[in-house]
């Protein structure tokens, strides 16, 4: 029987405030552990929530930028559960009225456009961290993370590859990259995902069991999960046996999963509203200014690049997700004169080559976009070869300078004048008589040979099109 594999993400992104969710703790990693706690966060007797207000305009952003309907009036709950880095007992979430509803995501997968569904995006808090090492018996706990504010952004069950939960889950990041709420990095536990995995006979509208996967920190991770859950799932049921509704732990080391827990349901949870706390009511004011910030974003951006310019879905995508190439890009349009795929391709070739050489960023160099352009230009018009652009470009790293002057200075302007060229063909043609020869013979490689010789006797001044032309032409004569 053909399966087909359904999965749903729900991905955890740390907000990049200043203090923390419901206190006045410093939101920030690394910190000595158990440093930046008070009574608030560690849940204390006594001890009252506010909330932080930075954290509702992040998550409101966010919610634009997804394209979900914004909820003017929520609230927050409380969702019960023990564990040890979770010192209230209950973590402080949304439930019924979420801050953001019904919105989508659209990704690039093998260059296909495939929308994807948010069911909703939320604010909780994040628990604390539970340590484990070699120096200490037992498990200890860092409540450093306790209060670090969260949006979570459930998906549809839409998805129906690893591929394409990778391809969801780096979209989120390039968002909220570009919108300046979450430094995504996930090896901090910035962003994670908990991974919801069922398969289903192909053509089948019932969903199957779903398991689930806790706090998959990585993109690859959350791929690899996927393909083994999938595969265990298929072998079950082909076996004759029935999928449990369960939590398993990914384990990317070993490649496989483990049971953790039978999975819960939202009554296990006994949500209820938060009594400490008062209903978000949001200023229409306020939600105007946070939908006029939303920029344009890297996946639509990224989608306008290979539509309008042609460019291959990966070229866009690097041009599209940095927020420094994608203004220098940008402006380099905006002078205009050159060909879009000229300047990204110079940008993703020659440019990202001399940047990874000098462990640099385009601000940290002297190369402007009407420097590019104008380097870009003297290609195209042949004043200068690609080879000699090359060179120009690698002196404006080092020196600064105009490609102009620059090209006047090292003497790498381009010869196309026929009369000067005829006279090196001829002179590399008498020199090379076996080449000639073995042309005459049928190896054709041996002109392309020649134009080299020819190049290399120019000192590579020579225009590389007009000496082929010339060569062929000897040749034919010969």
């Amino acid at each position: 029987m053909e399966y087909e594999i359904v999965v749903g993400l729900e991905v955890h992104a740390e907000l990049s405030t200043k203090s923390k969710i419901y206190c006045s703790c410093k939101n920030e990693f690394g910190a000595e552990v158990n440093t930046e706690c008070c009574p608030v966060c560690t849940g204390l007797p006594g001890a009252l929530p506010v909330l932080n207000e930075k954290v509702v305009e992040y998550a409101v952003r966010m919610g634009y930028a997804l394209g979900c309907d914004i909820n003017p009036v929520s609230k927050q709950d409380r969702k019960n559960y023990f564990y040890p880095d979770l010192p209230k007992a209950y973590q402080i979430s949304q439930f019924d009225v979420p801050l953001c509803e019904h919105g989508f995501v659209d990704v690039l997968v093998d260059g296909a456009e495939k929308r994807i569904g948010v069911t909703r995006i939320h604010i909780e808090e994040d628990a604390g961290k539970l340590l484990h090492g070699d120096s200490f018996s037992g498990t200890l706990v860092d409540f450093n993370r306790c209060g670090v504010p969260l949006i979570e952004i459930v998906s549809e069950p839409d998805l129906r590859s690893a591929a394409e939960a990778k391809a969801y889950m780096e979209t989120l990041r390039d968002i909220l990259l570009a919108l300046d709420i979450s430094d995504c990095k996930m090896q901090e536990g910035s962003m994670r995902a908990d991974v919801n995995v069922s398969v289903r006979p192909k053509g089948s509208t019932e969903f199957g069991t779903r398991v689930e996967m806790k706090n998959v920190n990585s993109f690859n991770a959350a791929a690899h999960a996927i393909e083994y859950e999938s595969k265990r799932q298929i072998e079950v049921l082909e076996a004759g046996g029935t999928i449990d509704q369960e939590t398993r732990r990914w384990d990317d080391t070993q490649g496989k999963n483990f049971v953790m827990r039978s999975k819960e349901d939202a009554q296990d949870y006994r949500y209820f509203p938060e009594p400490d706390l008062g209903t978000i009511v949001l200023d229409e004011e306020d939600l105007n200014t946070w939908r006029a910030s939303i920029p344009e974003l890297p996946n639509r951006r990224r989608i306008r690049y290979m539509k309008d310019y042609n460019l291959p879905e990966f070229d866009a995508g690097l041009l599209a997700t940095d927020p420094e190439r994608t203004a220098f890009f940008e402006e380099c349009l905006r002078i205009g004169g050159v060909a879009p795929k000229s300047v990204a391709n110079w940008m993703i070739g020659d440019v990202a080559r001399l940047l990874g050489e000098k462990d640099a960023v385009l601000s940290q160099t002297q190369l402007t976009a009407a420097k590019l352009v104008a380097l870009i230009a003297l290609i195209e018009k042949k004043t200068i070869s690609n080879t000699a652009g090359k060179t120009v470009l690698e002196e404006i790293f080092s020196n600064g300078g105009e490609p102009d002057d620059i090209v006047k200075a090292k003497g790498l302007a381009q010869v196309s004048d026929t009369g000067a060229l005829e006279a090196i063909v001829r002179d590399v043609l008498a020199q090379n008589e076996k080449s000639v020869a073995d042309y005459k013979k049928g190896k054709t490689n041996a002109s392309g040979y020649l134009v080299g010789q020819c190049m290399r006797a120019s000192k590579g001044k020579a225009n590389p099109q007009v000496v082929r032309e010339l060569v062929q032409k000897a040749l034919d004569e010969a």
